[in-house]
């Protein structure tokens, strides 16, 4: 994360003056599919960023998630049993590679870190980011419009070889704050 925060401090600063620096702020929800977990049901991710345009090609996007694991039903030898879903709390900072300017593609990359809590679970792990986006400015505001596919991986402390999966599915909302 700090090897991160250092990379984009680089670049705000030799991106010199000819730069267009944005600052948004934003909103999003969606679906949240968990990926080979039989003990955890589909649910719902919402939460909030602030994009900061530092270069023309590059954005950096801090971020505040939720995500609402669904309960999942489980057949244990003759015992029919429901679990409650993993829920989620996460924070980090996703890096934005945008093509475009009304319409937008976007593949991005991102770390953070994610609290996982359900009775008998409460960790805090690393977790990856990883997807592609699609954004346009229906109007003629400073709005921006995007769907995005993430797929997201959050890293066992206790073993470095498992991760809990997540694909998410959201659709979102941003507005740009600040244009220099």
């Amino acid at each position: 994360m700090k090897r991160l925060a250092a990379c984009v401090l680089v670049l705000a600063l030799t991106a010199g003056p000819a730069s267009a620096v944005t600052i948004g702020g934003g909103a999003f929800g969606g679906l949240s599919i968990p990926i080979v977990q039989d003990d955890n049901g589909q649910g719902s991710v919402y939460g909030i960023r602030a994009p900061v345009g530092i270069v023309p090609l590059i954005t950096v996007e801090p971020y505040a998630s939720w995500t609402t694991g669904g309960d999942k039903d489980q057949t244990v030898g003759t015992l029919n049993l429901t679990r409650s879903g993993i829920d989620l709390s996460s924070y980090g900072i996703n890096a934005l590679f945008t093509f475009g300017t009304g319409f937008q593609l976007f593949p991005f990359v991102g770390i953070g870190s994610t609290s996982s809590e359900r009775d008998g679970l409460d960790q805090t792990s690393i977790q990856y980011n990883f997807g592609l986006g699609i954004g346009f400015s229906p109007f003629a505001i400073p709005l921006m419009i995007d769907v995005r596919g993430e797929y997201a991986s959050v890293t066992d402390e206790d073993n470095s070889d498992t991760a809990r999966n997540w694909a998410n599915v959201t659709l979102g909302a941003t507005y740009k704050l600040f244009s220099k």
